[in-house]
């Protein structure tokens, strides 16, 4: 079959699925640990969501966890979550931008509706972490939409004071593969073209029937980034780190997970393969790569996750 009839297979399946970008998200659960507002959570990994986890002085804030497309906390974070546990951080995360299956609503897909209501979703989850915890401020860690849902919060939905930037929600953005100035999805765009070339309908409408709303906001060239990253792609008093990988072939081309500083932000534009170039980690391998896990620790704690003691790890 050819990459277009692929695509418009999908676009007759009769659940929405998760394509090209990630693994599927697993039936919808129950969660007892999280506040009560959040519906179909899938279950907590292991290592977050301690709603009793108190903030000591070498882990001041708390670390919110955000999925990618089609994915969800669980599947996401297996690695990294018990991993900041053990170093001693307080973790939470949560599922956003759930929609649920055409012929199961009982299911639900995860991060693919509208990121400015995924953004909202995060804002009062942040609001409930910092109301629970005690603490002032959050780190986030975003993996692929993850990063880009965390901006909007931080520019739009309340998450920084740019008049005040002592009164910032959050620290440090720290991103994995994050598709900050969108991405054609590989070939996916092109051959949405193509489909919808041969339909008569847009190729946006293409994407958005495979993969929602998300999907078509992360394009290369959407209305959507070009507002998010309009005058400064930073806010003031916010430390962003994003890492990316030469061999990611879901934000293509790569770079475009980087970030430009502006006034008062500092920003670190990592590639995965600076001083390891045997890594081969793709997109959904850096979340469980060693040398990933270890570049997202050491921008949460230096002195404890040295940088120049990275290990050099291939996939």
């Amino acid at each position: 079959m050819t990459a277009v009839g692929r695509i418009a297979g999908g676009l007759a399946a009769t659940t929405l699925m998760c394509g090209a970008l990630a693994v599927c998200a697993p039936t919808a659960s129950a969660d007892d640990t999280a506040p009560p507002d959040y519906a179909y959570l899938t279950d907590s990994p292991e290592g977050s969501n301690d709603w009793d986890c108190a903030p000591d002085e070498q882990h001041p804030r708390p670390v919110i966890l955000l999925h990618g497309t089609g994915m969800n906390m669980t599947n996401t974070w297996q690695t990294l979550s018990p991993e900041l546990a053990d170093a001693g951080a307080c973790v939470f995360a949560l599922n956003y931008g759930g929609a649920p299956e055409l012929l199961n609503p009982h299911i639900v897909q995860w991060g693919l509706t509208d990121i400015k209501g995924s953004a909202q979703q995060l804002a009062a989850f942040v609001d409930t972490v910092l109301e629970r915890t005690g603490a002032s401020q959050v780190d986030i860690v975003g993996h692929s939409q993850g990063g880009v849902v965390a901006r909007q919060y931080m520019r739009f939905e309340g998450g920084t004071n740019p008049e005040d930037p002592s009164l910032n929600k959050v620290h440090s953005l720290v991103m994995l593969g994050a598709s900050n100035h969108g991405t054609t999805f590989g070939e996916m765009q092109q051959q949405a073209h193509e489909l919808g070339v041969l339909l008569d309908i847009p190729a946006q409408l293409v994407i958005r029937g495979q993969l929602g709303p998300a999907a078509v906001q992360q394009l290369n060239g959407s209305g959507f980034l070009s507002n998010l990253n309009s005058g400064s792609q930073t806010q003031p008093g916010v430390s962003y780190t994003s890492i990316a990988s030469h061999t990611d072939g879901v934000i293509t081309p790569p770079e475009s997970s980087f970030l430009e500083p502006g006034p008062d932000a500092t920003v670190e534009n990592v590639w995965l393969q600076d001083g390891c170039p045997s890594n081969t980690a793709d997109h959904n391998d850096m979340l469980s790569d060693e040398r990933a896990m270890y570049l997202v620790k050491s921008a949460l704690y230096p002195e404890q996750f040295p940088r120049e003691n990275t290990p050099c790890s291939t996939q």
